[in-house]
């Protein structure tokens, strides 16, 4: 850890849709992390503060958050306290029926409230093989209101071994335009592509040898600055996770406070390889 600038809030595994390769089996019934509530989530912001930890911001993933009955409480109490916040939503149903007080949040707080929308693919055929029928039209709805709005957006999509990183964002730049989006695809902060999650291929193991092998900085790995907030189905409390693609994994599990999370963390897991140091991303910015 060299210091928690990011602090990531699952709001529960329970999302509108039941994608083909969610990474953390998000569903409609899936509810093996519950939905954090405002007061917990108050805990850790005081804990930022009461440790003068160096937290810049605070990033909301699910499930869909949107569908956490304390999303907005819990929004603006990070807003008011000086956060910028970040929500990775798919802009359907769940996000819509905020409309009203994601205008009010918006109006207060401007280009500090970033939301971010997951699009599988510039394409609707490849986007609904991934998210189910009729999810494409809905997302692009929802993502228009944002930007008819004026809110700060950004897009998420997958980057598909069948595809070069120029075709892909040559596609993506196709849509923005068509669409009237103003994304800059040269900007983390406004467009990433994940790398494809199979949890079935072979990946090689990361060892403290990669860094020189592959001149990457560990400190530009997502644990070095980041930690995720998760709540678990029966527990008394939530706990913290060394990043977002690992909330299932008790070997992961860092403690119940930011204070005990920010141990080292062993690079021994499939995902830190695929994603991370050879993939490359980072659900920050």
């Amino acid at each position: 850890m060299r210091g928690l600038d990011t602090l990531w809030i699952n709001t529960g595994t329970l999302c509108n849709l039941a994608c083909a390769s969610c990474y953390i089996e998000s569903s409609p019934k899936n509810d093996a992390l519950v939905y954090i509530r405002h007061d917990e989530v108050l805990a850790y912001l005081d804990e930022i503060r009461d440790e003068g930890l160096p937290t810049r911001e605070i990033a909301f993933t699910g499930g869909e958050p949107f569908m956490n009955p304390d999303i907005m409480p819990i929004l603006e109490s990070c807003l008011e306290r000086g956060f910028s916040v970040l929500v990775l939503t798919n802009a359907m149903r769940p996000m819509r029926r905020h409309e009203e007080a994601l205008l009010a949040l918006h109006k207060d707080y401007r280009d500090r409230l970033t939301l971010r929308v997951s699009l599988d693919h510039y394409s609707k055929p490849v986007h609904e093989a991934e998210r189910g029928t009729d999810s494409w039209d809905k997302a692009m709805a929802g993502l228009r209101w944002l930007s008819d709005n004026g809110f700060r957006i950004a897009i998420a999509g997958r980057h598909l071994a069948s595809e070069t990183d120029a075709e892909a964002r040559a596609g993506f730049a196709a849509l923005f335009d068509n669409e009237g989006l103003h994304i800059n695809l040269d900007d983390p902060n406004e467009f990433v592509q994940f790398p494809e999650m199979d949890a079935s291929a072979d990946i090689a193991e990361i060892t403290t040898e990669c860094w020189d092998i592959l001149s990457v900085d560990p400190a530009s790995i997502m644990c070095a600055t980041s930690r995720m907030v998760v709540k678990h189905k029966g527990a008394e409390k939530p706990t913290v996770a060394a990043c977002t693609l690992l909330p299932y994994d008790p070997q992961f599990d860092m403690g119940q406070t930011l204070k005990e999370a920010s141990q080292s963390v062993k690079l021994n897991h499939a995902h830190c390889a695929r994603f991370c140091v050879l993939g490359g991303a980072s659900c920050s910015g």
